[in-house]
């Protein structure tokens, strides 16, 4: 037990020793939760008699999962692996695969990421002769995610919408669900609302997972939804016979609003659970008290916090924090590229552990310019991402339908993939069968011989698919995943027609196909060792389980790791990926009023307040090396632009700061009851011009939020006509209204 206890403060010591009623632990940034979360479950196991198989552990991504179940295998040894240390997603999946039966599901049920989803939605939009121009897929899929994150289903939707536009959101939501269960496929947002609901209509399913797990652990509580929320008062119980709950969390981190998380969930836990103790880590491991004391600077202008704190340090008050405003956004990238230089060179910093932090994507460009012309190396966080990529996505598809042969989504995306005579019209003609029959379209590809309008030249197209995937599926009885994807890649022609083609970039291709083979191997050698994050019951070394694993990969898990290359790269990335990340040197780069905090967010206190948590999280990141950067005028639409200091710069103690320049920049002073903080009106340049499409949330300077109902024009010439919600939607010049997409 001692050593348990050795080196705890005593707030972490309490957090570890607490027993009984439900607790939370607001854990400062870099007050070394993770340490506390592992030394509980090792003091539960050794010291109250806990067994493993009792303990479930949740975290937001794979990354934390693993390093937690590291750590504790460390702390405790093999006995770990019984333990459910898992994402939210992980977690409910685990428990569907098991009780699948009782939805009226089979356990094989194919997830459907995001793109998936969107081109369900394309098919049902054209099925159903909507404007897909007025009612994007986008759109749709955003409004039926909320409604999921909310636990509304379909007739509960229908049943509450009180306008044209809700009611067919309503409608696409139903055909939605309707098409997903033929298809035998669940969403991301389903994972979570299906295990809730399963809870709910099986009452003894739920005291069964009670009774398993008496000790729940939830972290980054401050980014729950509703429906995550839910599940975890599900999973706890009521009563006597509750569970043990511990949640660990900071509202000041939460910055994920805009997928559903709400801080209410962390800000009212005493007032969910009125026997609730609350323990808080204020001690900062990561940072000097310099760079904290910026960060208490920032956020304690925030009033919507729960329990106050203020972080502090013993590692000493560390360097003063560096300023620069560059003339343009091109001089600050250039004083950003040689500060690196200047402490790789003196060896007081590394690239790898260098990030560049900045609150929207398109300022990564001035960046990457200057890294390239220096020889810097870096990457951006965020691009196409490896499962994103075209000739991976369809691989994929292959191997869903030999895991579940009701998907539709993917044998559409890949009947005619590579080509082999399966046109529009004969999917059309198969579509329509399919509806007559009432099966699933892979389905109907079998029985096609039963449709009389599908061409002589495409029929032997849809039997040579068929053949592929029945071989194929019956291959995946058998042997590994990395076995059915040689085969599939083979039997297709896919990797024939990459390799004769003269485009340079189908090189490229044939590697990510190369790359897919090698972690679906990878895969199977961590089943075969007992690595992989599964218990015993869960081992499979087959095409469903590799799928789950690759379904659940997050944006997290594409961080560089500094150790992967000698010196590593830059990180650049946005502030909202950058949480649950440190390194020595940090850059908060765009620090302007409009760019960060962000236009859009001026005119709402509680939007102002989420990006003052975003700042104080990029602060924070910061171990050594912490540096602000602003400029003083902008490349906006093609014309330069001056933006004022953010006011997040005047909120730090001007002490802590040393300005590269003779004098810091003024701060901003915020006239009250004028919501709008944003540059004049330009010309921009057509490409710069925003892309929009029917249903896209926007905010205008002036009206402040609205919606795209209609468009018309392309190029410099190209028109919206926005619902601003105060009377008839208006049209704007996109090439002069002040509009950003949201």
């Amino acid at each position: 037990m001692n050593d348990l206890l050795t080196g705890l403060n005593e707030p972490q010591r309490q957090a570890v020793e607490h027993a009984g009623s439900p607790l939370l632990i607001v854990a400062g940034a870099g007050s070394g939760k993770t340490r506390v979360l592992t030394h509980r479950i090792a003091y539960l196991l050794s010291e109250r008699g806990a067994h493993p198989g009792e303990i479930l552990a949740i975290t937001f991504t794979n990354k934390a999962a693993a390093e937690m179940r590291e750590r504790v295998d460390d702390l405790i040894g093999p006995r770990s692996r019984a333990m459910w240390v898992l994402t939210f997603h992980s977690a409910c999946l685990r428990i569907l695969r098991r009780e699948a039966h009782r939805l009226g599901w089979k356990p094989s049920f194919t997830i459907y990421d995001t793109d998936d989803a969107r081109r369900l939605l394309t098919q049902i939009v054209k099925d159903l002769g909507l404007d897909s121009k007025k009612h994007s897929p986008r759109w749709l899929a955003a409004e039926i995610s909320r409604l999921k994150n909310e636990l509304i289903g379909p007739d509960q939707a229908a049943s509450a919408a009180d306008d044209a536009r809700a009611k067919l959101v309503a409608d696409v939501y139903s055909q939605y669900d309707e098409r997903l269960r033929l298809a035998q496929a669940v969403d991301f947002d389903d994972i979570i609302g299906s295990t809730v609901h399963l809870f709910r209509a099986f009452p003894e399913v739920a005291k069964l997972y009670r009774m398993r797990f008496r000790h729940v652990m939830v972290d980054e509580y401050q980014d729950t939804n509703h429906a995550q929320y839910t599940l975890v008062r599900e999973l706890v119980g009521t009563g006597d016979d509750r569970a043990e709950l511990v949640v660990v969390g900071d509202a000041d981190q939460s910055i994920y609003a805009f997928r559903g998380a709400t801080i209410r969930n962390i800000i009212e836990f005493e007032r969910d659970f009125p026997d609730a103790k609350t323990i808080l880590l204020e001690q900062n491991y990561r940072s000097t008290q310099t760079i904290l004391d910026a960060a208490n600077g920032v956020i304690r202008n925030n009033t919507e916090r729960g329990r106050e704190k203020r972080l502090w340090s013993d590692e000493g008050p560390g360097g003063r924090i560096l300023g620069h405003t560059g003339d343009n956004e091109h001089d600050e990238a250039a004083w950003v590229a040689a500060r690196i230089d200047e402490l790789v060179d003196a060896s007081d910093t590394s690239f790898g552990d260098t990030a560049i932090f900045y609150r929207t994507n398109a300022q990564s460009r001035a960046f990457e310019e200057v890294f390239v012309r220096r020889g810097i190396p870096y990457k951006v966080v965020g691009g196409v991402r490896f499962y994103e990529r075209k000739e991976v996505r369809d691989m994929l598809a292959y191997l869903k339908l030999t895991a579940n042969p009701d998907d539709t989504v993917s044998a559409m995306r890949v009947v005619n993939t590579p080509k082999r005579g399966v046109g529009d019209r004969a999917v059309a003609e198969v579509e329509a069968l399919a509806a007559r029959l009432k099966v699933s379209f892979p389905e109907a590809l079998h029985r096609a011989d039963e449709a009389a309008g599908i061409s002589g030249r495409a029929r032997p197209g849809i039997k040579r698919f068929c053949e592929i995937i029945d071989a194929a599926t019956e291959l995946a009885k058998t042997a590994p995943p990395e076995e059915v994807l040689d085969k599939l890649i083979a039997d297709t022609g896919y990797l024939d027609g990459l390799e004769q083609s003269k485009d340079p970039q189908d090189e490229g291709r044939i590697e990510n196909l190369q790359e897919l083979v090698a972690v679906a191997h990878e895969f199977t050698e961590q089943v075969v060792r007992g690595t992989t994050e599964e218990d015993e019951a869960d081992l499979n070394a087959d095409v469903p389980s590799f799928l789950e694993h690759v379904a659940l990969v997050s944006d997290a898990d594409s961080i560089p790791d500094p150790e992967a290359q000698e010196g590593g790269v830059v990180t650049l990335m946005t502030l909202h990926t950058a949480k649950g990340l440190e390194f020595d040197t940090v850059f908060l780069t765009g620090l302007d009023d409009g760019l960060f905090p962000h236009e859009r967010s001026m005119s709402k206190p509680g939007d102002m307040e989420e990006e003052r948590r975003l700042a104080y999280v990029g602060l924070t990141r910061a171990r050594k090396h912490l540096h602000l950067t602003r400029a003083g005028t902008r490349n906006v639409f093609g014309q330069p632009q001056y933006y004022a200091a953010s006011r997040f710069l005047a909120e730090i103690p001007g002490d802590l700061v040393e300005w590269s320049e003779s004098a810091p920049p003024p701060p901003r002073v915020v006239k009250s009851k004028s919501p709008s903080f944003g540059q004049p009106i330009v010309m921009r340049n057509s490409g710069d011009v925003p892309v929009l499409d029917v249903g896209d949330r926007v905010t205008h300077d002036k009206y402040g939020l609205g919606r795209v109902v209609e468009l018309k024009g392309s190029g410099p010439r190209a028109q919206a006509r926005i619902d601003f919600g105060d009377g008839e939607p208006k049209w704007v010049i996109l090439r002069l209204a002040p509009v950003t997409k949201l």
